[in-house]
């Protein structure tokens, strides 16, 4: 499994030459990432992917939390009808929803911006349903003592519930945000400009310049460039993944 990312980092620093020619002395060189950096901007790129990945996870987590909270606590005509309809949009192609959404987005006056980049990946059935999972084990005695305590929803959620939730939260933060820094199809669909793509929308755009001869040094940086930061992201919050949720569990 690890094999195809050693051969990867130590192509982005093996000379053009040796990888064409098949002819492997293993010296190294920095040659291919000057290359890629003068020749698109990945500084561009990587902070327009860090702010929407970033952003969609935070958004992602937020909405799902208060979503699956309400599903799993509230009491209202229609709940479990509602929540059905959020897991029928699981089920649903994302690419069948590009066409309407794209055209809400341009109505919007949105296209080539952050929002339409943003917007669409806030809310999602996987993150509702989690939560909401989660929630419903969560032992309700600490909401009815926060509410003789006189905390309102609001306060009990954000101060008490959320807290304790983190792992689950951070899970699903960690889940959306390499989704979305991975996203292709939309940003190639909602931006026109340089100024606005994202790293894996400029690198793909950046190989297709290729023309009689695939130059992989070159490629293997800007594979490089899209796969760190996921790792590092995985890496930072791996402790809080399904198998450290009880670091959030209350004993009864």
């Amino acid at each position: 499994m690890l094999l195809p990312f050693v051969v990867m980092l130590v192509l982005a620093f093996t000379p053009e030459s040796q990888i064409s020619t098949g002819s492997y002395n293993f010296s190294l060189t920095v040659e291919n990432w000057r290359s890629v950096f003068s020749k698109i901007p990945v500084v561009r790129y990587f902070i327009n992917s860090l702010i929407v990945a970033g952003l969609t996870a935070l958004g992602q987590v937020l909405f799902s939390a208060m979503a699956g909270f309400v599903f799993a606590r509230m009491e209202f005509r229609g709940r479990d009808i509602l929540f059905y309809i959020f897991l029928l949009s699981m089920m649903v192609p994302p690419q069948v929803n590009i066409v309407p959404l794209f055209w809400v987005i341009s109505k919007l006056g949105l296209i080539n911006t952050y929002p339409a980049l943003i917007l669409p990946g806030l809310f999602g059935g996987f993150g509702v349903f989690m939560m909401r999972q989660f929630f419903l084990d969560f032992p309700s005695e600490l909401e009815e003592a926060a509410r003789i305590d006189g905390a309102g929803t609001f306060k009990t959620f954000f101060s008490i519930i959320l807290p304790l939730v983190s792992p689950a939260a951070i899970t699903l933060g960690i889940f959306t945000f390499v989704s979305a820094w991975n996203s292709f199809m939309w940003p190639l669909i909602v931006t026109n400009t340089e100024d606005m793509r994202t790293l894996a929308l400029g690198l793909a755009i950046f190989k297709g310049s290729f023309r009689e001869l695939t130059l992989w040094g070159e490629m293997m940086v800007c594979c490089t460039i899209c796969t760190i930061p996921a790792i590092l992201i995985f890496l930072c919050g791996r402790k809080y993944l399904i198998n450290d949720i009880a670091a959030g569990a209350v004993k009864e």
